[in-house]
């Protein structure tokens, strides 16, 4: 298992769109992944699991992944969320 702290940067934090787009990432990747904020623990895969993580601006969240890609998957979800989560 891999994983890395990141803040968010994106004045609108964790909404929908951004959401949307890292579940749209991380269903590129074959490992299970996984975000953590404060102690709420949210399925990487799933736009409403993250939407319910209420992750705003300046939050920090740790992302998590386990499987063939790990490695991968995490340093470019996080690379993805250090871009204000766009593109």
């Amino acid at each position: 298992m891999i994983r890395c702290k990141s803040v968010i940067c994106n004045k609108l934090g964790l909404h929908t769109r951004a959401a949307s787009a890292f579940v749209k990432r991380s269903l590129k990747f074959s490992s299970t992944i996984k975000v953590t904020y404060l102690d709420k623990l949210s399925d990487g895969k799933s736009i409403m699991s993250l939407i319910l993580l209420e992750a705003g601006y300046g939050a920090e969240i740790e992302i998590y992944a386990e499987g063939y890609d790990e490695k991968v998957a995490v340093d470019k979800l996080v690379e993805f969320v250090e871009q204000k989560l766009v593109n």
